[in-house]
C-alpha cells in the first residue's frame, strides 16, 4: 500500500501541485476544498439548528432543498480532497488530525443521510431522535473543520 502512495506522491500531477508556483495549482485547490466543506457542513448545521429549534418560525420542510446544496458540495469536496491527499498521500495517512478529519466527516455523512431520511422522508419519526442526531451532526462538522485546520501542524 505504501508503494502505491509513493508512486502517488512522486507523479508529475502530484509534484506539480506541490511546487507549482501557479496560483492555479494547490491554492485553487485548496480554495475549492474549503468551498466545499462551506457548502457541506454550512446547510448541514442550518438543518440541524433548525431540527434543534432554532428560527422555529421557519418551516422546516422548505430546508430539504439544501440537500442537493450539500450534496454537490460534497462531491466537490471529495474530488478536491482526493487530488490533495494524492499529492502528499503517505504523510496524510500517517497524520492523526486527517485521520479525525476523515472519520468525523464520514459520520457526519451517515448522519445527514440519516437526518433526511428521518426528517423530511415519508416516514418521519419522532423529534428526540431527530435531536440527537442533530447535535452529533454539528460536533462532527464541528470537528471535521477543526481537524482539517490541525493537519498542518502534526
Amino acid at each position: 500500500m505504501m508503494g502505491w502512495l509513493q508512486s502517488l506522491e512522486s507523479s508529475s500531477w502530484s509534484i506539480w501541485l506541490k511546487e507549482s508556483p501557479s496560483i492555479w495549482g494547490y491554492p485553487t485547490l485548496l480554495f475549492f476544498h474549503t468551498l466545499g466543506i462551506a457548502f457541506s457542513a454550512g446547510p448541514s448545521v442550518a438543518i440541524d439548528l433548525r431540527i434543534l429549534g432554532f428560527a422555529s418560525r421557519l418551516p422546516l420542510a422548505p430546508l430539504d432543498a439544501f440537500f442537493r446544496v450539500i450534496w454537490i458540495a460534497f462531491a466537490v469536496n471529495a474530488a478536491s480532497g482526493a487530488v490533495l491527499f494524492a499529492s502528499d498521500a503517505t504523510a496524510k495517512l500517517a497524520n492523526p488530525a486527517f485521520i479525525v478529519k476523515m472519520t468525523c466527516v464520514l459520520i457526519a455523512i451517515v448522519i445527514t443521510v440519516m437526518i433526511r431520511r428521518r426528517v423530511f422522508g415519508d416516514s418521519q419519526s419522532n423529534a428526540g431522535t431527530s435531536r440527537y442526531l442533530a447535535v452529533a451532526s454539528i460536533i462532527c462538522w464541528f470537528g471535521a473543520i477543526t481537524a482539517g485546520r490541525f493537519i498542518a501542524y502534526f
